[in-house]
This record gives structure tokens, sequence and C-alpha cells, in this order.
């Protein structure tokens, strides 16, 4: 048994609460910090700011396809859901387009 394995049964049988973060690995602790846009995210805060400004979501979709959920995988849903409101948007105008001009 190691040090440190001892050293987390001692604080186990106290009852004290142990560190979870580790110095050796400091993406452990990458996710406590909350996510832009009051907590809910770009992606959710864009598909929402969306129904008032339809281009947020074609802002969000760039985000998406550029990959920036990488930084923080928390964000892949919301910018799939503007991603998928810009293609649905897309088609609809599309579909109104055709059907004024023929």
């Amino acid at each position: 048994m190691d040090k440190r394995s001892k050293t987390h049964e001692l604080d186990a049988e106290k009852g004290e609460y142990t560190i979870i973060k580790d110095a050796d690995d400091p993406k452990l602790g990458m996710y406590d910090r909350p996510l832009p846009c009051f907590g809910c995210g770009i992606g959710w805060c864009s598909l929402l700011l969306g129904f008032v400004f339809p281009p947020m979501w074609y802002y969000a979709t760039i985000l998406y396809f550029g990959n920036y959920y990488l930084r923080d995988p928390r964000e892949r849903a919301g910018l799939a859901a503007s991603a998928i409101a810009a293609l649905i948007c897309t088609i609809a105008l599309l579909i109104t387009l055709l059907a004024i001009l023929l």
C-alpha cells in the first residue's frame, strides 16, 4: 500500500473530507468552474437568444463546427442544439423564398 492511499484511509476513518483535485492531473478540477452566460453555456444561451435574433444560431453553429466544445465538453449539447435550430431556420427560409418567388 502506498503512502497516498494510507493517508486517504486515515482521513476517511476520521470522517474528514479529502481533496478531490490531484496536483498530478490538473484536469480533475476543470469542471468546477461555472459555464459562461449565466451558467448555462454559450450554446444554450445562443439557442434561447436565437428566437429573438436568429443569427445567434449561426454563431453557435460556427463554434460547434470549429470544435469549441473541446475546451469544455459541457458546451457540446447546447452548441449542437443551436446548429439544429440554424438548420431548421435555413430550411424554413428557403421554403418561404421558394413559395414567394414561384
